[in-house]
């Protein structure tokens, strides 16, 4: 069989299955579908605050320059760990924003290339660490965690040790 076919399938499958459990166990579908959507709009409402201050902040730190200044002070401490010097704002938004690294990503495959030295860190990066304010703040938000005070730092250690281990990576095996 053809795996386009199998996967045109999954969806309207599932659907079916779905529909057979309910008439099996006696659900109202409607109801369950009227429940469910009411808990997801709460849980939408309940994080749209932190969202919303993440989102302002990361705007205000691109526009007002921050970003550029964090970079060139951190020049140095770059240069001394290997890290090349292009990769140090998509360290700095990468925890903060998905999009924002996403651009920064985008300009230096077009500015160094895909297979440039630099260019695999980059990739390696982008795959190996994580938007951790953007996480921490819809997980804590959606499951009404009030107390994330180690989340943050343990996170943040994980993505610097993600990005240590990006260089280490590509210098040792591309």
């Amino acid at each position: 069989m053809n795996m386009s076919f199998i996967s045109n399938l999954a969806v309207p499958l599932v659907l079916c299955l779905i529909f057979c459990f309910s008439l099996f166990h006696h659900t109202d579908i409607l109801s369950a579908f009227s429940e469910g959507v009411i808990n997801g709009l709460k849980i939408v409402v309940d994080m749209f605050p932190a969202l919303m201050l993440l989102t302002l902040a990361i705007g205000m730190l691109k526009s007002s320059g921050g970003l550029e200044l964090l970079s060139k002070i951190l020049n140095p401490i770059a240069e001394s760990i290997g890290l090349p010097v292009p990769l140090i704002p998509l360290t700095l938004l990468r925890p903060l924003s998905g999009s924002g690294a996403l651009v920064v990503f985008q300009n230096i495959l077009s500015n160094y290339g895909p297979d440039s030295f630099i260019g695999k860190i980059a990739a390696v990066m982008m795959g190996s660490t994580e938007t951790t304010f953007y996480t921490i703040a819809l997980y804590c938000s959606a499951t009404g965690i009030k107390k994330s005070r180690y989340s943050a730092p343990a996170s943040l250690c994980a993505d610097l040790m993600g990005f240590f281990a990006s260089v280490l990576a590509v210098k040792l095996f591309l």
